[in-house]
């Protein structure tokens, strides 16, 4: 979902009709303070796949101050966020790129170009996005149950796993029945695929 934040209506509309070219599905929001009022939503309703395209000079939120904000909340990973601007100097570009923005075009831009970068960064998102949700299904995960998922990933069977730990074979059964819940799939063969 690409996020079109930008003051001028002719702007969005624009961007609404090149995302739409592409097949990339789109929200326009005349302000920041729209934008910021939406995010908790948007999280839950699209938990993957986002891009912020950020126009810099806006009034009551700049986009400055909603990138800064979006880096606070460590959301710039799951939220790539690319800078449009007419006002624009190279200072700022380098600084917001240093920050962590995805990327910065100033206007007029090359409507492909964009739209490349855009795809990009949907993927990007979708890569961290993934990402975390793997870390917090692994953070669910007990100390004993870790131990045995790394001995499930060497490929050892439940019987050596439990001589190497000194449990029982039943345990390890439980175990490994707990980790393929929280890691929700149904093989190691899965589970090593997850985690390579």
């Amino acid at each position: 979902m690409l996020h079109i934040i930008d003051d001028e209506e002719v702007i969005r509309d624009s961007l609404m009709w090149l995302a739409k070219s592409r097949g990339i599905p789109a929200t326009a929001y005349e302000s920041g303070k729209a934008f910021l009022t939406a995010l908790d939503g948007i999280t839950r309703s699209h938990p993957q796949g986002q891009c912020v395209l950020l126009d810099v000079r806006m009034p009551d939120v700049s986009g400055i101050a909603l990138f800064d904000l979006l880096s606070t909340r460590g959301l710039t990973q799951v939220f790539p966020v690319i800078f449009l601007t007419g006002h624009g100097d190279v200072p700022m570009a380098v600084d917001s790129l240093k920050r962590g923005a995805f990327d910065f075009f100033e206007k007029p831009f090359n409507d492909n170009t964009l739209m490349d970068r855009i795809q990009e960064a949907l993927t990007a998102s979708e890569q961290a996005s993934a990402g975390a949700a793997i870390n917090t299904r692994l953070s669910a995960l007990s100390g004993r149950e870790r131990e045995v998922l790394d001995l499930i990933l060497e490929g050892k069977m439940n019987k050596v796993i439990a001589d190497k730990l000194g449990i029982s074979m039943r345990t390890v059964e439980v175990h490994r029945a707990h980790i393929f819940d929280k890691m929700n799939v149904k093989t190691a063969v899965e589970l090593a695929r997850l985690l390579k």
